[in-house]
């Protein structure tokens, strides 16, 4: 069946658009979690929307499920491929479509990178506030597939909050426009964070910000964690809400100078990047408060300008690649915790790192309690990945645990979908699933992920009892 769908495909797409090759298709074979992969049956590279839909058609016609894939940077396993399926890459769709300042907002391809709309509108006094750590390379689309967020998701919001608008090819293959101003169901926001299972952005409306009068970018040096976890604390009960409130400690402030030279203060358990922006007599009166709240910390830098706001930001900007000089493999996790339970699930961290002989790295965004912890391991160690693994999960039962979340912005992919249950109710999993359905009734659309056992569209709800006769007939296959 995908020999045949293969052939039909190569009329619809521009020449060496569909890719079979087995050594090119495992360019294709993970994302930005490379410890799940899987060789895509074929690979396509449509550069227009129509493409897309006709790709999504024959897919249907074919009954052979899809993939969407941007850059590839995600970290959930979001775009791992079906070896039985179609990998729909958007990278050749880069084109700014349009930018309206009046209006405050930009049309983009998916394939455009988040920061390349940014530098767009520089010059102008705007910029596009969501900024993935890996802004330079991601693309919009996977931000919409995702929900991402950034460092100033504290004070701006996620992708969510700056989309007004996607046209999206429909896992049936129609391409439909939902809008933020549309009546009735807020299918927009549906869409957004729906990691792909809902349909495919071909072109997305974005909202423009306006650059603040001032910003001051401020790196805060603790002896410890725990006194840095406090500074946060009485920044966000001071009131003061910074664009971005930023922790490192000690092992991730290592591999950060392996990698990038960043010069952070030696000897620092923990560095803290505040940056605040606004009105300059705002920004003003909130750094006097932040000087006195920090004044714990060992050292305090300022940024004097854009070049030192940039070599503070460049530690921060570069963890997550940048454990790779110290550690062979790593696993980057993501959940969420109340800031008040940081200190405790911070100290629960490191008795889990110990106990199991594992280094735990801690980046996050310490505003919104978001933790990134890298768990670090060499895989040419025989019982370091089954251990590391260990401590990634409990720690995300740690989340769970204070109240919190097993993802803030990376998403639940194939990597977390287990943990569903563990923060869903049956019920809860059924109604999101009929979501699911009512967009994607064949169940074509990056099946296999979200959930951690993925409903057949139309069976009702319910503990199944028995082989589910699509099963049976061999023309689904249940995991």
């Amino acid at each position: 069946m995908l020999d045949t769908l293969t052939a039909a495909l190569r009329p619809l797409l521009p020449p060496d658009s569909v890719i079979t090759d087995p050594v090119r298709l495992r360019t294709y074979d993970c994302d930005g979690l490379t410890n799940h992969r899987a060789t895509p049956g074929v690979v396509v590279l449509p550069e227009t929307a129509e493409q897309v839909a006709g790709v999504v058609r024959l897919c249907n016609e074919f009954r052979v499920p899809f993939v969407a894939r941007g850059s590839g940077t995600g970290l959930s396993g979001g775009a791992l491929p079906r070896e039985d399926g179609v990998l729909i890459v958007t990278s050749k769709m880069r084109r700014i479509l349009e930018i309206d300042l009046p209006d405050r907002r930009a049309v983009v391809e998916p394939g455009v990178t988040n920061l390349a709309i940014t530098e767009a509108v520089r010059d102008q006094g705007y910029y596009y506030a969501p900024d993935p750590s890996s802004q330079q390379v991601c693309s919009i689309g996977g931000n919409v597939a995702e929900n991402s967020g950034g460092a100033h998701c504290l004070k701006y919001g996620f992708t969510v909050n700056h989309v007004e608008a996607c046209e999206i090819v429909t896992p049936d293959g129609d391409l439909v426009v939902l809008d933020r101003m549309d009546p009735g169901y807020d299918l927009l926001g549906a869409f957004i964070g729906s990691e792909g299972t809902l349909g495919i952005a071909t072109k997305i409306t974005v909202r423009l910000s306006r650059a603040p009068e001032a910003v001051t970018t401020v790196l805060a040096a603790f002896e410890d964690i725990e006194q840095g976890g406090r500074a946060v604390s009485a920044i966000i009960g001071a009131g003061i809400v910074p664009a971005a409130i930023e922790m490192m400690d000690a092992l991730a402030i290592e591999a950060a100078e392996a990698a990038v030279a960043c010069s952070y203060p030696r000897g620092a358990g923990a560095v803290l990047i505040v940056e605040l922006d606004g009105p300059r007599e705002a920004v003003e009166r909130e750094f006097a408060q932040l000087t006195q709240i920090c004044s714990g910390a060992f050292e305090l830098r300022v940024a004097a300008g854009p070049d030192e706001r940039a070599a503070i930001w460049k530690g921060r900007k570069s963890a997550f690649a940048a454990v790779g000089r110290i550690s062979p493999a790593y696993i980057v996790q993501d959940g969420v915790v109340p800031r008040t339970s940081l200190p405790g699930v911070l100290a629960a961290i490191d008795r889990l790192s110990r106990e199991h002989d594992i280094r735990v790295a801690n980046v996050f965004h310490a505003g919104d309690g978001n933790l990134h912890p890298l768990v670090l391991f060499d895989d040419a160690e025989p019982g370091a990945g089954e251990r590391a693994e260990a401590v990634s999960g409990a720690i995300l039962d740690l989340c769970i645990e204070h109240g919190g979340s097993i993802t803030g912005e990376h998403g639940v992919g194939v990597d977390k979908s287990r943990y569903m249950p563990k923060m869903f109710t049956a019920a809860d999993l059924d109604t999101m699933q009929l979501v699911r359905c009512a967009f994607d009734p064949g169940g074509l659309s990056n099946p296999g992920k979200v959930f951690p056992t993925p409903r057949l569209c139309g069976e009702v709800p319910g503990v199944r009892k028995g082989v589910h006769p699509l099963v049976e007939s061999g023309r689904a296959e249940q995991f």
